[in-house]
């Protein structure tokens, strides 16, 4: 559907997390009653509508996902089990009637408790800004004598965690700085890289908001199984220490942190 400018810009000043939902809002309003276009009168009215009535559409959780499944190729790792086991211990959770217990006053999206899950470290979904994020990673294995020197891997490794010695070709892995994208896997023709370990990074406690803080992340890398337990965890540690609604990251220590990690390491 077609958009007036001043209503695309209006839009634009709307915050990037209800935005999308917004807009379709908008359009579906506006298909209704069979507006040709969408006008900042009708962005306007449908604004006033939807934050009025934004306590009714507040679920209690909210699951982000990257593009992956939709064929994304930078995926490291498949989350497509993982996703639907977040929803049912989120649903199992029961953290609608939790919050309107605890929060005085109507609820606000930024009550709920968010979940991002991405498949690469590109993170298109914002876990490091979310109670808990989830990224999915696939770090290399190095078999150096197989290395013909063609510096493929060196090429696509954006972050310069590939280094290839002259002139005996010798190949390092910086583990350091290596993120878990896969990206040198793929471009190896040789097999001097293969996929070595795989799972996912996991981060704790980030927000927006008036005090933004970035997620910690835990030390590891942890499998399907791991990931849920330590989602569990912190369900229950939020539960148990949130009094009127807080942000986890407002309840969450780095000892919480350090604890969880030591308890669901590999």
């Amino acid at each position: 559907m077609q958009w007036a400018p001043e209503a695309e810009a209006a839009l634009a000043r709307v915050p990037f997390f209800v935005r999308r939902k917004v807009r379709a809002r908008v359009e579906e309003e506006a298909a209704a009653q069979d507006r040709p276009q969408v006008t900042l009168d009708a962005l306007q009215e449908t604004q006033r509508r939807y934050l009025s009535g934004m306590s009714a559409e507040v679920r209690g959780y909210r699951v982000e996902t990257c593009f992956g499944p939709g064929g994304c190729p930078n995926r490291a790792i498949a989350s497509d089990t993982l996703l639907p086991r977040i929803e049912a211990l989120l649903q199992a959770a029961d953290l609608l009637p939790f919050l309107k217990e605890r929060v005085k006053g109507p609820l606000r999206f930024h009550h709920e408790f968010r979940v991002a899950l991405a498949d690469c470290p590109n993170a298109c979904s914002q876990p490091q800004i979310r109670d808990v994020g989830i990224v999915g990673a696939q770090f290399p294995r190095c078999d150096a004598a197989l290395c013909s020197g063609c510096g493929a891997c060196e090429e696509v490794c954006h972050e310069q965690a590939i280094r290839i010695d002259p002139p005996a070709a010798a190949l390092h892995v910086l583990a350091e700085r290596c993120l878990g994208c896969g990206r040198c896997v793929a471009a190896c023709p040789t097999g001097a890289l293969a996929a070595g370990e795989r799972g996912f990074r996991v981060l704790l406690g980030g927000k927006l908001g008036r005090h933004p803080r970035l997620a910690h992340e835990l030390p590891g890398i942890f499998d399907t199984d791991q990931t849920i337990a330590i989602l569990e965890a912190c369900l229950t540690l939020y539960k148990s220490r949130s009094r009127h609604g807080e942000r986890f990251a407002e309840i969450l220590t780095v000892d919480d942190c350090n604890a969880l990690a030591d308890r669901h390491r590999r």
